[in-house]
């Protein structure tokens, strides 16, 4: 999978609901709901992009539209471990309104989803195989009940050669991820398309270059994210066998 998202959504009600009948956003209006939510920021605009490849967008950026009902931001630094400590005036602009937060990333199988109604936290998760369950807050919802119940079982891959280990969590943080983006917001990144999906791909979204004076150097944070890969060592790359099983070959 490679699935990553940081993506938030202001709501007055379902968002996939909301999102299905979106038409193009105004410009201005996304401009100022902008600068409302990144107080002290430097805000230029950028290049856009449709909501399916927007939700991950290059550091320092933003892609967002705002339109009347529902609004959206797509953003890295929406990427938090524990999202309850979401910023609080990004949670105060949520009043009267539903707010929802999906964040995963493929690399590290980590997954973060929250959900506050008119401002109160209902339900926030994040957890990956490294870390565990980071956070876990709220009673789980609907669409997470069949992974609790173990009905959605992790399938841990073996080197070739190697036994099979068991995987860190009871279920992969990736698939409840994709789950959890329907349910939340009406599409997906990698699974299957159903019918009634938002169609993420005819929804646009408006681009921002977005600098914080008082954030780290992007230099940096840049830095320190080549020296975190460099610990991963290097790459597995399988192909399927003959007989259905995974032989890894030697990466490109």
């Amino acid at each position: 999978m490679g699935a990553k998202t940081g993506l938030l959504v202001y709501a007055d009600g379902d968002v996939p609901g909301l999102l299905r009948h979106v038409g193009a956003s105004d410009p201005e209006r996304t401009s100022r709901m902008m600068r409302r939510l990144y107080p002290g920021c430097e805000i230029e605009e950028a290049w856009g992009a449709v909501l399916g490849e927007a939700v991950y967008p290059p550091a320092g950026t933003a892609r967002a539209a705002s339109w009347p009902g529902v609004e959206v931001i797509c953003d890295r630094r929406l990427m938090i471990d524990f999202p309850s400590r979401l910023p609080g005036h990004l949670v105060a602009a949520s009043a009267g309104r539903r707010l929802v937060l999906h964040a995963m990333h493929s690399v590290v199988d980590w997954l973060a989803f929250a959900v506050w109604e008119d401002g109160r936290l209902i339900r926030s998760l994040s957890l990956s195989p490294d870390s565990g369950i980071i956070e876990n807050i709220g009673q789980p919802l609907p669409f997470e009940l069949p992974y609790w119940a173990g009905d959605r079982p992790a399938n841990a891959v073996a080197r070739p050669g190697e036994e099979e280990e068991p995987y860190a969590l009871p279920f992969h943080p990736l698939e409840l991820g994709e789950d959890a983006l329907r349910s939340l917001c009406g599409f997906v990144q990698e699974g299957r398309p159903e019918p009634g999906d938002v169609d993420a791909d005819e929804v646009e979204l408006h681009g921002f270059r977005v600098s914080d004076p008082h954030a780290p150097d992007l230099a940096r944070r840049e830095e320190a994210l080549r020296k975190a890969v460099e610990r991963m060592g290097p790459p597995r790359v399988c192909t399927m066998g003959p007989d259905g099983s995974l032989v890894e070959r030697d990466a490109l």
